[in-house]
C-alpha cells in the first residue's frame, strides 16, 4: 500500500469515526474495558508468581526436613516430631552422604529476649554454622558462630531482623549482650530481611544459637543428644531423589529398624512442595489472564455489531465512491481500517487504565503486581487481531454490495 493510498484512507477512517463520536466511542469502551482487564489481571498473576517465588527463593534451595518420629498416645497416633528419634550424630553420619552439602540438625524453643528496657518473644533455634548455608541466609553485619562454639555451647546469638528492629531499633546490635530466658548472651551477627515465608509466618522473626547451647543452657533436653528435625541440602535438583533414598535407608540401618517396620522419622521434600506452589500460581495467572480475555472477546463483538451499523448507514457512500471507480478491495481495506484504528485507540487508553489500576491495587490493597512489557505488548497482539478477526465480516459486507443496489438506498 503506498503512502498517499494510507494517508488518504486514514483521513477517511478519522471523518467517518469524528461524525459519529458517539458511536466510536462505545466501540472504543469494550476495547478499552478488555485490555484494562488483561492487563491489571496479567500483573496481578503475575504478582502471585513472583511473591511465591521469593519465598521459595527464602527457603534454600534442594530442601529436605527429616522430621522425628511420630508417638501414640491412648491409641491415637500424633503427628511427626512427636517422639524424639533424631540425633546430632544421625546429622553427623547424613552430612557423610555423597549426595548431600550441608546438613543442620536444630532443637528450638519459645523464648523471651531482653535488652534494656525492651523485650521480645520469638522462636530461638539451636543449630549448627551449616543452617545459613542450607537455609541460603546471608548476613548484614556481623558472622556465624563456628564449631568451637557449637562444642562449648558458647552464649552467643545470631538475630532476625524483627528481632533486632523491636530489641535495638536504630542501634548497632553487634556486640552488645541481651537476655535469654535470664541468660546473658552476646550478639555475634545480623541476618539480611527474608520476608514472610509461603505459610505466612515471618522469617525474620527468629534468633538463632549453638544447638548445644540451645539443649544445655536454654531449654534442657531430657533425652540428651537429641534433636527436633534436621535441614539437609541435596548437592542438586537432579540428585534430590538418590538424597532422599539413601537418608532413608542410613537412618533405618541407624536406628536398627528391621524390615518391614514402619520408619520412626519422616522425610519431607519442602523443594517439592514449593515447586507445587509455584505451580498453582503460574496456573491462577493463566487463569486470570483467560477471564480477561473474554472481555476482549465481548468488545470485539461490540465493534463488530457497530460497524455493521455504519455499513448500513454508509450505503449510499459506498455506492457513490464505487461508481466513481472504488475497488472492492479498497472498500473492504477502508472498513477494517477503522474497525483497526478503534481497537488501537481502545487498546492504548486500556493500557494506560490498565497499568493505574495495577498500581492502585499495589499503593491500596497492598497486593504485589507485576507489569511486564510482554503482558503490554500481548493486549496491544489481541487488540489488532480482534480488530481484523471482527471487522473483516462488516468490511466484506460493504465491499460486496452492489453499486447500483447500493445508490438506490435512502
Amino acid at each position: 500500500m503506498r503512502l498517499g493510498t494510507f494517508t488518504a484512507m486514514l483521513t477517511e477512517a478519522l471523518r467517518a469515526m469524528g461524525m459519529n463520536r458517539m458511536r466510536t466511542a462505545l466501540a472504543m469502551l469494550g476495547m478499552v474495558i478488555g485490555v484494562a482487564a488483561v492487563v491489571l489481571m496479567l500483573a496481578i498473576g503475575r504478582g502471585a508468581q513472583l511473591a511465591v517465588e521469593r519465598s521459595i527463593a527464602s527457603m534454600g534451595s534442594n530442601l529436605f526436613i527429616v522430621l522425628s518420629g511420630a508417638s501414640t498416645s491412648g491409641g491415637l497416633r500424633i503427628g511427626a516430631g512427636t517422639t524424639p528419634t533424631l540425633t546430632l550424630s544421625d546429622a553427623e553420619a547424613l552430612a557423610q552422604l555423597p549426595s548431600v552439602t550441608a546438613v543442620a540438625p536444630t532443637y528450638q524453643g519459645s523464648a523471651q529476649m531482653v535488652y534494656g528496657a525492651n523485650n521480645w518473644s520469638t522462636l530461638v533455634y539451636g543449630t549448627t554454622a551449616d543452617y545459613f548455608a542450607v537455609r541460603g541466609w546471608n548476613f548484614e553485619a556481623g558472622h556465624v558462630f563456628d564449631d568451637n562454639d557449637v562444642r562449648g555451647a558458647s552464649r552467643v546469638v545470631v538475630l532476625g531482623k524483627t528481632v533486632a528492629e523491636n530489641l535495638f531499633g536504630e542501634e548497632d546490635p553487634i556486640g552488645k549482650m541481651v537476655r535469654i530466658k535470664n541468660s546473658p548472651f552476646r550478639v555475634i551477627g545480623l541476618l539480611e530481611a527474608k520476608g514472610q515465608s509461603l505459610d505466612g509466618r515471618d522469617q525474620d522473626d527468629t534468633a538463632l544459637v549453638p544447638v548445644t547451647t540451645a539443649q544445655r543452657k536454654l531449654f534442657g533436653n531430657p533425652f540428651p543428644g537429641t534433636v527436633r528435625y534436621i535441614s539437609v541440602q541435596a548437592a542438586s535438583l537432579a540428585a534430590m531423589a538418590d538424597a532422599e533414598r539413601e537418608m532413608a535407608q542410613l537412618l533405618r540401618q541407624r536406628h536398627r529398624l528391621s524390615e518391614g517396620a514402619d520408619n520412626d522419622f519422616t522425610i519431607r521434600n519442602l523443594t517439592a512442595s514449593a515447586q507445587a506452589e509455584a505451580e498453582s500460581a503460574q496456573a491462577m495467572a493463566v487463569m486470570l489472564g483467560a477471564i480477561a480475555s473474554i472481555s476482549l472477546l465481548v468488545g470485539g463483538i461490540g465493534i463488530m455489531n457497530i460497524m455493521l451499523v455504519s455499513v448500513t448507514e454508509r450505503t449510499r457512500e459506498i455506492g457513490i465512491r464505487m461508481a466513481i471507480g472504488a475497488r472492492r478491495y479498497d472498500i473492504l481495506a477502508q472498513f477494517l481500517f477503522e474497525a483497526v484504528i478503534i481497537c488501537l485507540a481502545g487498546g492504548l487508553l486500556g493500557v494506560l487504565l490498565g497499568v493505574g489500576g495495577a498500581w492502585l491495587a499495589s499503593g491500596l490493597a497492598d497486593m504485589v503486581v507485576v507489569v511486564t512489557a510482554g503482558s503490554i505488548l500481548l493486549s496491544f497482539g489481541f487488540a489488532v487481531g480482534i480488530g481484523i478477526f471482527f471487522g473483516l465480516y462488516p468490511a466484506r459486507r460493504a465491499a460486496s454490495l452492489s453499486p447500483v443496489e447500493a445508490l438506490r438506498h435512502d
